[in-house]
């Protein structure tokens, strides 16, 4: 039985289980075996009632299913009766089929009798359709609107009662009989048309009519409603698709939304000769401006007055100046617009079109909200058209600014100086009027949108950047037709300072430009390409000034070292008063530029001071001349050092200490000695090279060939790495080439 049933297998194990787990947990001492006889008639009684129970439900199903499957018995037998039934009809109805076809020519003639029966019904109002067309169309043009209507839909009617009646048998009417009664009917179109035409002459004018004759408005407006009414129940009621009638559905109010539309667009969008440059479009902007407001005030005021609630009609001529306009203006930014015409496109989309001025004005609020059909033109297009009145600026600040150099250059061939501000420093008007100029498009841009004033920002950076490189070129063609005249420009240093200060002044006005740097903390950061550029401007203007200062130095130094030069100190007051000359000058320019000079024509005296040494004009002879030497070393650096003190540069920033220690090296009595002072000397100028070093023993004139390896030899011992920040002495000095033997043709040198 279990084979059969193994889910029975399975739940008499799971009960077994069960009954043990509960038997070990009850009885699980002895002194609970007292209560088994007890717990053994309980649980018989319940097994009892629980066989009970379920022979009562098996017995109550067995009794439905004997139920059941005696109505299935009784439910076959009517089946089989009711298909007997059936195929004794379908025998019945194919004997009569021919009786029916004869039926048919009998069904034709009913038909026709029943069409000439509503023909003759019909013929007293027939006659009457002609007198009714005639009145309709008088009172029409009598601006009648409702009678003639009221007369066309009696028209109508009677052709849709007569076309009913046609089709009212189970047969279609002929063709013909179609084609007699649209002949006999053809004025009411041309009724209907004329009507129509009339209804969209008021639409038209319906801004106007509203204000002078409402009620020509109102009518032709129910004659719209009733026009849609009958295109509903021709659509949607019980008779809808029953037969098409004539010139239905005509759809009247989608019409009258058109004529509106073609109206306001044909009023104010369609002017083909309407003029865009320059003060035309701003006039042609302030007309649509003002156009357009009034007309919304009537539409809100009036017109919705005279039109159903359900027309919208404030909201959808709404929609329909904002379509037509974003429209035209697509149309006007198509053209090719100047600067000044897309500036003021841009100035009145996004500021004058939705301010108070206009759709937000008070007298429309809050009826009339265009923030809901969204931009009047798309970001993508303010976008493009930022883009393009940038590069407009572009090119006109480009030019500008070419002009502007063009005027400065030629200013530095003028007899007199440049002008001076009220602490005697030269200046130009150049820095005031860039920046000026500058300035005015980044704030013009500000009116707009940020966006825009971000752009023309970056534009005006870029620019003042091409218009420094630019100012530094022309410098170096200016510097390099001075080398050949120097008579020209006559006030060539004086310009070059002037220059100098120029450049400083746009360095500490360009943070000023950047947006918002009103609100700043702090000054805006230059960015680093313009830094660059100006920081290259203002070096090439430097070592102009210090090219020229050399030029007027090199007589002197082609003197240096000489028996002449040994024997006094007037080279080296020659030197100082061309120093003072041109310190002078440098003083009408500001710091840090002044104390930059000063620095770095301290750095040429010693330079080419010491440049000239390397030369090996001069050997000493003796130690006599040793001394000289070393004494006039030591005055020219004093006298120098003084005249770069006085003039505020502090001798811990000073280079001539260089001098000095070239003269402790020469005066030294004991060439022994050479090796350590050389040691030492490396230690303070660790880039001085051992050419160098052989120059100068060289010029000794007293060191044998063994202290001269000496020394080079502990010059390789201890070779030097130059530390952090050091400023370069003797890697910018180069050493001259040896001269090579005389040699006799076909015998070795020497």
């Amino acid at each position: 039985m279990y084979g059969e049933w193994p889910e029975a297998e399975k739940a008499e194990k799971l009960a077994r289980g069960a009954a043990l787990k509960w038997a070990s947990g009850v009885f699980y001492r002895p002194d609970k075996l007292e209560g088994l006889g007890h717990y053994r008639s309980r649980e018989a009684q319940r097994n009892s009632s629980i066989q009970s129970r379920l022979k009562s439900t098996v017995q109550s199903h067995l009794e439905g299913v004997s139920a059941g499957l005696e109505q299935l018995r009784s439910a076959a037998g009517d089946v089989r009766s009711v298909r007997r039934d059936l195929c004794a009809v379908r025998w019945h109805l194919l004997g009569s089929a021919e009786g029916f076809q004869r039926l048919a020519l009998l069904r034709a003639v009913v038909m026709e009798h029943a069409q000439l029966a509503a023909v003759v019904r019909a013929l007293p109002q027939l006659s009457s359709v002609p007198e009714l067309l005639a009145q309709s169309l008088r009172l029409l043009h009598g601006q009648q609107l409702l009678e003639a209507h009221a007369g066309l839909m009696a028209l109508e009617r009677l052709r849709e009662d007569i076309t009913s009646q046609l089709h009212g048998s189970s047969s279609l009417p002929s063709d013909q009989a179609l084609a007699v009664v649209e002949s006999f009917f053809a004025g009411l179109q041309e009724l209907s048309d004329a009507l129509a035409q009339q209804l969209w002459r008021i639409v038209g004018g319906g801004v106007r009519l509203v204000r002078e004759d409402p009620a020509l408005f109102v009518s032709a407006v129910r004659i719209i409603e009733r026009e849609e009414s009958m295109d509903d129940a021709l659509l949607l009621g019980p008779h809808a698709h029953r037969f098409p009638t004539p010139g239905r559905p005509k759809a009247w109010r989608q019409r009258f939304y058109q004529v509106m539309q073609e109206t306001i667009a044909a009023a104010h969008f369609k002017a083909a000769h309407v003029d865009v440059k320059g003060p035309g479009l701003r006039r042609h902007l302030a007309t649509l401006q003002s156009d357009i407001l009034v007309e919304l005030r009537v539409v809100k005021d009036l017109m919705v007055q005279c039109c159903p609630p359900h027309y919208d009609i404030l909201s959808i001529c709404t929609r329909m100046y904002h379509q037509g306009l974003s429209d035209h203006l697509q149309d006007i930014l198509s053209r090719d617009l100047d600067k000044q015409e897309i500036f003021l496109l841009l100035s009145w989309v996004l500021h004058v079109y939705q301010g108070p001025e206009m759709m937000g004005h008070p007298d429309l609020l809050p009826e009339v909200d265009v923030s809901t059909l969204g931009p009047l033109l798309s970001p993508e297009v303010v976008e493009q058209m930022e883009r393009k009145y940038v590069g407009k600026v572009k090119a006109s600040v480009t030019e500008w600014m070419r002009r502007t150099l063009e005027v400065e250059f030629k200013e530095w061939f003028r007899e007199e100086e440049p002008e001076m501000d009220h602490l005697g420093f030269f200046q130009s008007a150049l820095p005031v009027i860039v920046m000026q100029m500058l300035d005015e498009n980044i704030r013009v841009a500000s009116l707009v949108t940020d966006s825009l004033q971000q752009k023309v920002y970056a534009m005006a950076m870029d620019e003042l950047e091409a218009f420094l490189i630019s100012l530094r070129e022309a410098l170096g063609e200016c510097g390099k037709e001075h080398q050949k005249d120097r008579s020209t420009p006559k006030h060539y240093i004086s310009y070059l300072l002037a220059l100098l200060n120029n450049n400083m002044a746009l360095s500490s006005s360009i943070s000023t430009l950047h947006p918002g740097s009103a609100s700043r903390a702090k000054p805006a950061e230059i960015p680093s390409s313009l830094q660059t550029a100006l920081d290259r401007a203002q070096k090439k203007a430097c070592r102009l000034l210090l090219e020229e200062l050399l030029l007027d130095l090199q007589p002197l130094y082609v003197q240096l070292p000489s028996r002449k030069w040994l024997s006094g100190a007037q080279l080296v007051n020659s030197m100082c008063e061309v120093l003072d000359k041109y310190m002078r000058d440098f003083s009408h320019v500001r710091n840090p530029v002044f104390t930059f000079l000063l620095a770095e024509s301290e750095h040429l005296v010693m330079n080419h001071y010491v440049r000239a040494l390397m030369e090996k004009k001069v050997v000493c002879r003796s130690a006599e001349e040793r001394t000289q030497l070393s004494t006039r070393l030591l005055q020219d650096a004093s006298q120098l050092r003084e005249l770069f003190h006085n003039l505020g540069l502090a001798e811990s920033e000073q280079t001539l200490e260089v001098i000095f220690a070239l003269q402790e090296l020469i005066c030294l009595q004991d060439p022994a000695l050479l090796s350590l002072e050389v040691l030492g000397f490396m230690t303070r100028y660790p880039d001085i090279s051992d050419e160098h070093v052989s120059i100068l023993l060289d010029l000794r004139g007293d060191v044998s060939k063994e202290v001269r390896n000496v020394v080079l030899e502990m010059m390789a011992q201890n070779p030097q790495s130059l530390p952090e920040n050091y400023q370069p002495i003797f890697s910018n000095i180069l050493v001259p080439a040896p001269e090579l033997p005389f040699c006799l043709r076909k015998s070795k040198c020497a």
